[in-house]
């Protein structure tokens, strides 16, 4: 003990020589002054033993000659033993080349006995101890999260790995659930990142207490986790650990004034034998997870064979959606905004489709959201940015009356958080030598929730560059009042989903009379979507909307076509 009544170092000296044994704990007392703990082993086995019955051992003084092993078999068996704990070998054997393979086998240092003295050795545990702690240190934070000290996406990796290993030597199942927080963004947005971190934490911990012993939480980003469950019954058994996890996160989170609640999504994917793979079951965890997301209600989705259907026909249509810009597969159709009044066409909007080779013609539904997971979306859209300038300036040219058609053209959350998107419109316009009063970029509340204070200086940028900003779909989003007072948009165009019940469902009608009379108030212009029948756009009239877009005008049609419609201008005949 020193004099602050601390327990010093606890230093195991393997050696068979009493006489050695004795000089070493002299030189010890010396150069630890402040105290140690010591305990002695005259053989290998021994001091497995001792280090088995007591885990406080803080460094191991070995001799390389030993009545149980000799030389680097004496540090090998030792360091599977205990791998944590440094070593440093003290022996009569001087050898270079035993000493440089004992260190690159994991000897802290390497001293010969009659060359050293207290100070020497004493340096030298000192060192080992606190060399080995930061190697510790070092590699606990390159395998867990800062944030909640879970695994991280490494070590549950290697962990899922030797449990599948396991699973094909001693048949058993392993599981894997995959968990992301439902609208964690918005919360973390609107409570902030610390509230954020802290909710992250709260829940690393209720879902550590809902599994099993063995069973391993890691968090995989963000608001991602995954779970590992070895060795479980089966389906039944996964179903209700995810239940468990349910039932935990649906608790209510208390926050320093207020309490707020989360949900989650959860997808399972089993082991199915021998060719399990580590990454693919994660995957297939992944693909459940987003079944059960899309399905809304549910709180688990099991990963089926329907499941992996759809994911190998995701993963063909990634496979064949690269290149298809090079090989001229991407078509632009368009479809009219029209004015009310007369019906005469003010816009087109611009709106991407794949002709597949085998599948034919592909809406944007089929593909426009992978693209924008994989990131192929920032050359599409640049490529239907271009495509759609371009055909607008031959409209304008070509056709009587068009000068002013406005292009309307969608933007994806990634192209929004490209860094030279103001750039890349601008080199657009000034090659088409296009007024940018005339192209409308549409985006929708999804596009900027996960960085709204960006999104809306790249929007600002875009708008002072001259170029008009849609909010499509409002009205549907969580935010889309707070998003008017941050994004600076020039029109509003009302959901579909409002519209559909016009003249009919007094709600509906309520709902678009009043993002009309918001838009009038902000300054803005109001775009009706979907509009189909001659009673909608009665309704439409009779609330003071002024422009509409819908099948009752025109579907969305290739160049030719919409150029033929453009040339009439006025009264497309009704359906």
């Amino acid at each position: 003990m020193n004099p602050r009544g601390e327990a010093g170092p606890h230093v195991l000296l393997v050696e068979d020589n009493p006489g050695d044994a004795i000089l070493v704990r002299e030189m010890l007392r010396s150069a630890l002054a402040d105290g140690f703990q010591f305990s002695h082993a005259q053989s290998l086995s021994g001091a497995c033993s001792l280090m088995a019955e007591d885990p406080t051992t803080s460094c191991v003084v070995l001799d390389l000659s030993l009545p149980d092993a000799q030389g680097l078999e004496a540090l090998s068996r030792l360091k599977l033993a205990a791998p944590n704990v440094p070593v440093v070998v003290l022996t009569g054997l001087d050898d270079e080349r035993l000493a440089l393979s004992a260190v690159q086998q994991g000897a802290q240092d390497y001293l010969i006995k009659g060359r050293v003295d207290e100070h020497v050795v004493g340096r030298s545990i000192r060192y080992a101890i606190e060399r080995k702690r930061a190697e510790v240190l070092l590699a606990h934070q390159a395998m867990h999260d800062p944030l909640t000290g879970l695994p991280n996406r490494t070590l549950f990796l290697d962990r899922l790995e030797q449990a599948l290993a396991r699973s094909q030597r001693h048949p058993s199942s392993v599981a894997v659930l995959f968990l992301d927080l439902d609208r964690f963004k918005v919360i973390n947005d609107s409570l902030g990142h610390e509230t954020g971190d802290r909710l992250l934490m709260e829940l690393a911990h209720r879902l550590s207490g809902v599994l099993r012993p063995g069973d391993t939480v890691a968090r995989f980003g963000g608001d991602e986790f995954t779970i590992l469950c070895d060795d479980i019954a089966g389906e039944r058994a996964a179903a209700i650990i995810a239940e468990r996890i349910a039932e935990a996160i649906a608790l209510p989170f208390a926050l320093e004034d207020d309490e707020t609640f989360l949900t989650a999504s959860v997808g399972i994917a089993m082991s199915s034998g021998a060719g399990s793979r580590a990454e693919g079951l994660i995957r297939d965890a992944d693909a459940a997870m987003y079944r059960a997301k899309e399905r809304g209600k549910a709180r688990y989705e099991m990963f089926d064979e329907a499941m992996r259907a759809r994911a190998v026909e995701r993963l063909e249509t990634e496979n064949a959606l690269r290149g298809a810009i090079e090989r001229q597969e991407l078509r632009v159709f368009y479809q009219p905004i029209v004015a009310l009044e007369d019906e005469r066409i003010v816009g087109m909007e611009a709106l991407a489709r794949w002709e597949h080779p085998t599948r034919g013609l592909i809406e944007p539904a089929g593909f426009v959201a992978l693209a924008e997971e994989t990131g192929q979306i920032l050359e599409l859209g640049a490529w239907v940015l271009r495509a759609a300038c371009e055909q607008a300036a031959r409209w304008r040219a070509t056709v009587p009356g068009a000068e002013s058609l406005r292009m309307s053209v969608n933007l994806s959350a990634r192209q929004l958080a490209q860094p030279n998107l103001v750039d890349i419109v601008g080199g657009v316009l000034d090659d088409v030598g296009s007024d940018p009063h005339d192209l409308c970029l549409e985006i929708t509340e999804g596009t900027v929730v996960e960085d709204t204070e960006g999104s809306a200086a790249v929007l600002a940028a875009l708008k002072r560059r001259g170029v008009l900003i849609a909010i499509d779909d409002f009205g549907t989003g969580w935010a889309s009042l707070s998003l008017l007072k941050r994004v600076p948009a020039d029109i509003l165009k009302v959901d579909r989903s409002f519209v559909t019940g016009l003249g009919e469902d007094p709600e509906d009608t309520a709902i678009v009379s009043a993002v009309v009379e918001l838009a009038n108030v902000m300054g803005l212009v109001a775009i009706a979507e979907g509009v189909e029948t001659e009673l909608q756009i009665e309704a439409l009239r009779s609330i003071g909307c002024r422009y509409a877009q819908g099948f009752r005008f025109a579907r969305p049609q290739g160049p030719a076509d919409a150029g033929d419609l453009l040339s009439r201008r006025v009264r497309v005949p009704a359906r």
